[in-house]
């Protein structure tokens, strides 16, 4: 009696047991089934955009310094003020250097006048002298021509010795002679002396002419003026005060357009240009712009490049000297396969996977290799072909082969989802 009483019991225990284990079975497959967010991986264009913090420089800047030190007599324009090339910006004391100008305008009008009076003077003593001996051995030539002659006439009628005829002669060539040496003697002096004369006047007007132009010059430098269009963003000195060739008076900036410098890794440099499309963001709001300058050299400290951006700034929202951010556009890549940044996972064993959602209703772990990120959108290299689906919400913790129930994304999710399916 008590051996089957105890077959009895026993019989139960094993079929109360049999009936949890089946109990358990069925639950643990229901909580194998996770319910999944997936998206589609499509073909698209994708830019890479590089990134960084830059500092703000104004276009053109101009520390303007005067060339004379004197005392500040008068100012035109206020810290604010726009300025355009050529302005008068201040005037320096300049007493002095008018009185100097004055000097050396007269100095210049009697250079000029003492060069009209050579040049239109009458014909100089020494000059005069020379034409008259010039005319005074033509004549006593013209004579002693005559002599020789009327003797020679009179030596051929046997008149006269020959001793005579001879004197006659000599005292011929010696006329010619010496009206030879006056003719040269007042060529010389009238191409000659007259030349220097005129030369020596001109050379005394032309130095007294530089004077006073120098002393012009030094004129005009107690009038400061702007060289460059732009604002005033610094004036220093006080009405009285000192102005010194050695200290900036004014500094001028140009911000009708704003330069960001930037410094990139050299990974990143690499494939930057001169011409890109890039971005300026900062407190002043945002402006598009371009690259202009990629630096040729690589600071060996910090392994970086550093990179202009110009934009144009209108209404002037962008000051010098603050900090914004420049993206800029170094590529763009037609018909890549794009994925939501959400779907990437990291691999345990280095690097990226996505979880890929079969049409056996199981997650299969997909390593990747991923390539430019535009914002939440991923380029995938290799790995993944487009048309697949890929899980962007759920995927963590999940094993590869996991049984998956695809769901619509929720309403607060800010992942992608398209080709979800019920």
């Amino acid at each position: 009696m008590k051996k089957h009483t105890f077959a009895a019991v026993g019989c139960l225990l094993l079929l109360a047991a049999c009936s949890a284990h089946k109990a358990s079975d069925s639950g643990d497959e229901e909580q194998a089934v996770t319910p999944v967010e997936v998206a589609v991986a499509k073909t698209a264009a994708i830019s890479s955009v590089a990134r960084a913090e830059a500092i703000l420089y104004p276009v053109n800047q101009a520390s303007i310094m005067p060339k004379i030190s004197a005392p500040v007599v008068r100012y035109y324009v206020q810290r604010g003020d726009h300025v355009h090339p050529g302005e008068l910006l201040a005037v320096l004391d300049n007493s002095d250097l008018q009185a100097a100008a004055r000097e050396s305008n007269e100095l210049y009008k009697q250079a000029e006048a003492n060069y009209d009076i050579t040049e239109a003077a009458t014909i100089p003593e020494d000059l005069i002298k020379a034409r008259t001996d010039v005319e005074s051995a033509r004549q006593a030539l013209d004579a002693a021509r005559q002599v020789y002659q009327s003797r020679e006439k009179l030596f051929e009628e046997g008149a006269i010795a020959a001793q005579l005829l001879q004197q006659s002669k000599v005292a011929l060539v010696q006329a010619e002679a010496a009206f030879d040496t006056a003719q040269k003697h007042l060529q010389a002096l009238e191409s000659v002396s007259r030349q220097q004369q005129l030369a020596s006047a001109k050379a005394q007007m032309e130095a007294a002419k530089a004077h006073y132009e120098g002393a012009m010059a030094q004129l005009s430098y107690s009038e400061v003026r702007s060289p460059i269009q732009g604002v005033v963003a610094d004036r220093p000195l006080y009405l009285g005060e000192m102005a010194s060739t050695g200290s900036a008076l004014f500094t001028i900036v140009d911000i009708s357009k704003v330069i960001a410098r930037a410094t990139v890794p050299v990974n990143e440099a690499a494939s930057m240009s001169v011409g890109q499309s890039a971005t300026i963001s900062g407190p002043g709001g945002t402006t598009e712009g371009k690259v202009i300058v990629v630096s040729p050299a690589v600071n060996p400290s910090t392994t970086t490049v550093e990179v202009w951006v110009e934009a144009p700034n209108p209404g002037e929202r962008f000051k010098p000297g603050e900090t914004a951010q420049v993206s800029i556009n170094t590529g763009e890549v037609k018909n890549a396969v794009v994925v939501p940044a959400s779907a990437l996972l990291s691999s345990s064993e280095g690097g990226e996977e996505v979880m890929v959602a079969g049409s056996d209703d199981r997650a299969h772990e997909r390593k990747v290799e991923t390539g430019i990120r535009q914002g939440d959108q991923v380029q995938i290299v290799s790995g993944l072909k487009a048309g697949e689906q890929v899980i962007v919400n759920g995927a963590l913790g999940l094993e590869d082969g996991a049984k998956i129930k695809i769901v619509p994304a929720s309403a607060n999710s800010t992942d992608s989802a398209e080709g979800n399916r019920p």
